[in-house]
């Protein structure tokens, strides 16, 4: 087996993001997934291997310069899926030497009335949040103790062709149907989307330079909308008529999580949309030079057009 620049765990929509802008930038990369799934490139190798498996993992890990954790396990299954899966992802950056990159999001800060800054207290009330914030503090406690380099880079909802976004696989199906779009939540609260290709951008960045270890990172993002912004800049986009916005109702919710995992997920982190949910991003932009991509470049990916 060859060796490899870069290690990604996950080939989900930011690991297959972070793998080809590695690799077109000449870097020879390994993907990991249970199934061996992942891009086809020259320079990306694809294995199939259990990344909670600490021992497989520092083995495909040795050598490389960084460790990506793009990983995504099932939403209703975050409380039991990841503490076995971060663990042995900070075991293999210890034993290997890799910088450890993990990309998260803003579920570890619980409600917040102000715009999130990285130094906003981890105060999370969802066990999804508790989860998320106690892998950064295990991470964090490694790097303070010399024993692993690490850093997080979090990002808020996802814009861009995303299977497990509610916006590309909701709401921009129903306007290009010219049907009304149902957003969750309050549609005139602003809100900070990030897109998918800026968040690799960040994670490639964080990992090469020193900088950006023993601390996290915001996504570079674009300007807060409100939902019922974004459905009529879609619109605009696609260059179809204006739609109704409305909101998902409650009980529409909840039968529908009779039936699906996730829905029956959503009421513990409703506050992310029932009020104004805003990420400060200045901190990477300051540090590193990155700002968002252009606006009507992120709503053509998200349309599925780029």
């Amino acid at each position: 087996m060859q060796a490899a620049s870069h290690v990604v765990v996950g080939s989900g929509v930011i690991g297959r993001e972070v793998a080809r802008l590695l690799a077109e930038r000449g870097e020879r990369v390994r993907i990991v997934t249970r199934s061996g799934s992942g891009p086809e490139h020259p320079l990306i190798e694809r294995v199939a291997a259990d990344a909670a498996d600490p021992v497989r993992l520092t083995e495909l890990t040795a050598g490389t310069a960084a460790l990506y954790n793009c990983a995504s396990p099932a939403y209703h299954r975050w409380a039991t899926d990841w503490p076995p899966l971060a663990a042995s992802l900070l075991v293999a950056a210890e034993r290997s030497g890799a910088v450890l990159v993990t990309m998260s999001n803003l579920y570890g800060y619980g409600p917040c009335p102000m715009p999130m800054t990285e130094r906003t207290p981890l105060a999370a009330t969802s066990v999804k949040g508790q989860v998320r914030a106690r892998m950064w503090r295990d991470a964090l406690a490694a790097h303070e103790a010399g024993r692993a380099r690490v850093t997080e880079v979090r990002a808020s909802d996802y814009l861009g062709v995303s299977p497990n976004s509610f916006v590309h696989g909701r709401v921009v199906p129903a306007l290009l149907a010219g049907r009304k779009a149902q957003v969750l939540g309050d549609p005139d609260a602003p809100h900070t989307f990030t897109w998918t290709r800026d968040i690799a951008r960040m994670l490639v960045t964080a990992a090469g330079d020193e900088r950006a270890w023993g601390r996290a990172w915001h996504v570079p993002s674009h300007d807060p909308v409100t939902p019922r912004e974004l459905v009529a800049d879609l619109c605009r986009a696609a260059g179809v008529a204006p739609v109704e916005v409305t909101t998902l109702s409650p009980w529409v919710l909840r039968l529908g999580g009779l039936f699906s995992p996730v829905l029956r997920e959503l009421p513990e982190v409703a506050y992310q949309t029932a009020q104004p949910f805003i990420m400060d991003s200045s901190a990477a932009t300051t540090t590193f030079g990155l700002v968002a991509s252009p606006w009507d470049d992120i709503l053509t990916d998200t349309l599925g057009r780029s």
